[in-house]
């Protein structure tokens, strides 16, 4: 039997922002969805077929290259290969003395969801990052020069643990 995707991914929110005027208390909120992308399976727009997560931890002061075309294997057994990548999520544990980074890989850079081969983004304790493409084009992964997505552990002294999801497209 064949694997498929579908669902929806959004972010929501319950926020109260409360502050005072001369003459009266005023309440700014956000409530529910703020955004949100529905997927269905295929590797067109609004579509995927490849889901990849795994929970990771890098000791200190290290980092891991996540080879996207071939080398990671899904939940059933099934090697990677993704040839776009729809959506990423990395979250960094609570826990963690240092920052996780997420890009800057030395060869082989999956790049263009950044502006710059060198780009960073640092994600602190208890924070994460969401990155959604639903579009046809998406994010392409280029196998062989283009496929390495390095993550790093900023901690000179302990373990760092992280949270990755990514939602792509065969084709």
């Amino acid at each position: 039997m064949a694997s498929s995707l579908s669902g929806s991914l959004s972010i929501s929110g319950a926020i109260d922002y409360v502050g005072a005027s001369v003459s009266s208390t005023l309440t700014d909120k956000i409530a529910g969805v703020i955004e949100s992308w529905t997927i269905a399976n295929g590797t067109g727009a609004n579509q995927a077929d490849i889901m990849w997560h795994d929970q990771r931890t890098l000791a200190a002061s290290t980092s891991e290259d996540l080879d996207l075309s071939g080398v990671l294997t899904d939940s059933f057994g099934v090697s990677v290969a993704l040839a776009r990548v729809k959506a990423i999520i990395v979250s960094a544990a609570s826990a963690n003395g240092g920052l996780i980074q997420v890009g800057g890989a030395s060869s082989n850079q999956f790049i263009n969801w950044v502006a710059n081969a060198s780009d960073i983004i640092q994600i602190r304790a208890g924070g994460f990052m969401l990155l959604v493409a639903p579009d046809a084009t998406a994010y392409a992964v280029t196998a062989t020069t283009g496929d390495l997505l390095k993550i790093a552990n900023t901690d000179g002294v302990a373990a760092g643990t992280y949270d990755i999801y990514i939602i792509g497209a065969s084709a």
